[in-house]
């Protein structure tokens, strides 16, 4: 979810009454035609945002929080849960960690893949899905679940989806920023070594039973990525 530009530029004259808005795109490290065209259409990106208040030194979680849709982000700011920790662990840092157990000289990893990566959003989602999220958010925010299936698939999540969905889970409002990388871990509340803790601590029944279930995932995604490619080839081939 956007801010308005008109909320956008009353808060940029707060933070710098001097400042043109060429000033304002060197110090956010922004082009100015991208702001430009933002301020034409009336809707600032929260990435951009986000930026700006990164540029002149200012906490983003707190820049946010000044607008409509977003005033309750600092008060419903907490840590992660384990469950959203693991989420955003990839395949290989457990299948590292588990063949390193399995070998006996498994100590744990402290160096994990980075992350936001593809499947985050999607992961994060069904880590604190209560039973109904997609169901529930749609209904709060009028998006089609086939839509809404469409931007996990994508590997997107729209600001306002994820704070949205934060809320109905009852987890910290800022972890669905965290993991579209619209914050960083420190940013959003997120420990460092929060991923590489959570997965050292699991035991070896359960790191088994979430390799089975991320390969399990990997697989479908796989055969669906395979079957899209066949179906296009034979498209192609019937146009000669």
């Amino acid at each position: 979810m956007a801010v308005t530009a008109k909320a956008f530029q009353l808060w940029r004259q707060e933070i710098a009454p001097t400042d043109s808005v060429s000033d304002l795109c060197r110090s956010a490290g922004i082009k100015r035609s991208t702001l430009a065209q933002q301020l034409v259409r009336g809707k600032v990106s929260v990435s951009t945002l986000l930026a700006v208040a990164r540029g002149y030194g200012l906490d983003p979680v707190c820049a946010l929080a000044q607008f409509e849709g977003y005033t309750d982000l600092l008060t419903g700011m907490r840590a992660p849960t384990s469950a959203e920790l693991l989420s955003q662990v990839s395949h290989r840092d457990i299948l590292k960690l588990l063949v390193a157990r399995g070998e006996g000289t498994g100590n744990g990893l402290s160096d994990l893949v980075p992350f936001p990566h593809r499947n985050s959003a999607r992961a994060w989602i069904e880590a604190i899905d209560p039973g109904d999220l997609r169901q529930q958010l749609s209904e709060r925010s009028g998006i089609a679940r086939q839509n809404l299936s469409a931007q996990l698939s994508a590997g997107r999540l729209s600001p306002g989806l994820a704070i949205e969905a934060s809320r109905i889970a009852g987890v910290s409002l800022t972890s669905g920023l965290v993991v579209t990388g619209l914050l960083t871990c420190a940013e959003g509340g997120w420990p460092v070594t929060g991923r590489a803790d959570a997965l050292n601590a699991l035991s070896d029944t359960d790191l088994v039973l979430l390799a089975r279930d991320r390969l399990d995932a990997l697989g479908k995604q796989l055969r669906k990525a395979d079957a899209d490619e066949n179906r296009d080839r034979a498209i192609w081939e019937n146009l000669g």
